[in-house]
């Protein structure tokens, strides 16, 4: 074990923090994602703008039907990109997401008291608005602001365990 003449033993530094992890397997198919994205929205749009409403929101609709990631869930990939339920159900989520995104904003900009329960939240115990991790290429993937502070990995493994398929 090689412990000293005084009985402590000195732990070897550590030299590969973070190489192969989750983190990094996420963060690269974040970037795969922002790649696809980029060229399909016109206007001032940041690459976050992009990816929270392509892998979180719309996403995030497309699993609330249950019929989809079922379907994704017992077929194939591609027995499943061929059916047109993905497609009918992606115009579906895009209506669905405008809806809800315009009745919350219409919301949080009538109302002080849904601005400051939104401010308590993002400013909240866990400061979900200060950087955290360490910064990737452009942007940092673990900084999400996740319902319930769990992490963009812990929704990314829930997503999968629902769909493998609906994956871009």
């Amino acid at each position: 074990m090689g412990l000293s003449a005084d009985g402590s033993y000195k732990l070897p530094p550590m030299d590969a923090v973070g190489s192969g992890s989750v983190q990094e397997k996420q963060a690269a198919y974040l970037v795969e994602i922002i790649e696809k994205v980029n060229g399909l929205f016109e206007g001032e749009l940041t690459d976050d703008d992009q990816l929270v409403y392509v892998n979180g929101v719309l996403k995030g609709k497309l699993l609330e039907n249950q019929t989809l990631v079922q379907q994704a869930a017992s077929n194939s990939k591609e027995q499943f990109a061929n059916s047109p339920d993905p497609s009918n159900a992606l115009m579906h989520a895009i209506m669905n997401a405008l809806e809800a995104h315009q009745v919350m904003s219409a919301q949080a900009l009538g109302s002080s008291q849904v601005r400051a329960g939104l401010k308590d939240i993002l400013l909240g115990r866990r400061n979900s608005m200060r950087p955290c991790g360490r910064r990737r290429r452009r942007r940092s993937v673990s900084c999400e602001v996740w319902q319930n502070g769990a992490s963009e990995a812990d929704h990314s493994n829930d997503n999968a365990r629902h769909s493998r398929a609906l994956s871009l």
